[in-house]
């Protein structure tokens, strides 16, 4: 897929669709849902990954802490019945399955709902992104992924596994902050992998600028722009969760939001310096353009003008009149090659002198 296209998927199959038909919108993946759990406490750990519903559904109805990774959100009758089974409105189910929504944070009572984009580099492409979609209820998690290959989330899944810091000892609320900050964390290794981009790009306009040049600045300014709607929403969500206007959040959890959204706005002002960046990148790629162009039209003038009475003395002598007194004068050649010469000289003198050469 072109650079100008891996970001816009269709939204068009949902038009005239009554609200909440479940439509997958977004890449499918070839493989079927995995439905990965995690249930903890601090004296419990248990970890299950499961590709039958009808078996995982009794399980995660038991007491404690439990994480719900649902990978691929493609199937949408998965998707339907564990809505079913806990009790999710239909516009939440009908966002999970739509994988271009716009990242935002909903209140619905007895649980949080809450969009955005999860990015990570990857080797051989700029970047991966994939909505994620978060449930958060009194004492469990649910992150329903597109099903892309690999996540964030592999150093929190270490910390409960091996009861590393706080987290077995928190609420959901506290895994929930844990999982956001994983994916804001993500942020920064995309955006430093874009800045190591933007210095060679640079240092290539400063050397030899060329068409690849141009071509690779418009890539970097649309993924910018892509960035740039993926975070300055996330900023309005964080800030919801660290005034902790919902029942579901404690107050020691928004102390770790406040982090959270400190850097997000760090991920902001950082984007906008890139944005402002690659704009000038690109006002400076035109102006070494049209600098290369006016160098050229200034030597090119410059031997012109120095032709030009080299040209009138032969184009005179080159005339074809019988009487002509210097075409019989034997030393006649050699003062034309002289008088040539010291023309030459005297122009070429008069350039440096005027710092035209």
């Amino acid at each position: 897929m072109s650079s100008s296209r891996k970001f816009l998927k269709k939204r068009s199959v949902k038009a005239g669709l009554s609200p909440g038909t479940l439509v997958h919108i977004g890449e499918a993946p070839s493989q079927a849902v995995l439905v990965n759990t995690i249930c903890y406490s601090p004296t419990l750990f248990e970890e299950q990954q499961y590709k039958n519903l009808n078996v995982c559904l009794p399980h995660l109805t038991q007491p404690g802490i439990r994480w719900v990774d649902v990978e691929g959100v493609h199937e949408v009758e998965v998707i339907r019945c564990l809505g079913d089974c806990f009790q999710f409105h239909p516009l939440v189910l009908e966002d999970i399955v739509n994988t271009v929504q716009r990242p935002k944070i909903e209140d619905y009572g007895d649980y949080l709902f809450i969009v955005l984009r999860m990015l990570r580099p990857k080797e051989g492409e700029r970047f991966t992104s994939e909505q994620l979609s978060i449930i958060l209820t009194t004492d469990h998690i649910f992150t329903f992924q597109e099903g892309i290959e690999g996540d964030v989330f592999d150093g929190v899944r270490d910390r409960i596994r091996n009861a590393k810091g706080k987290i077995r000892n928190m609420g959901a609320d506290y895994l929930a902050y844990t999982l956001i900050d994983a994916i804001v964390d993500g942020y920064f290794s995309v955006l430093e992998d874009m800045g190591e981009r933007i210095v060679d790009v640079e240092e290539e306009l400063t050397l030899t600028p060329d068409r690849s040049t141009l071509h690779t600045i418009n890539g970097m300014k649309k993924e910018i722009i892509f960035l740039r709607k993926a975070v300055w929403p996330l900023r309005e969500a964080i800030s919801f969760l660290e005034r902790g206007d919902s029942d579901l959040l404690s107050e020691a959890t928004r102390l770790y939001f406040r982090d959270v959204y400190d850097h997000t706005v760090q991920v902001i002002d950082t984007v906008e310096t890139y944005r402002d960046l690659l704009s000038g990148m690109l006002d400076l790629y035109l102006s070494s353009i049209s600098n290369r162009t006016n160098e050229i039209m200034k030597f090119l003038t410059i031997v012109g003008t120095i032709f030009m009475p080299l040209t009138f003395l032969v184009g005179v002598y080159g005339m074809n009149f019988k009487h002509m007194p210097e075409l019989e004068w034997r030393y006649g050649y050699f003062v034309l090659w002289l008088l040539m010469m010291i023309v030459t000289t005297v122009m070429i003198i008069f350039f440096r002198r005027k710092r035209w050469l």
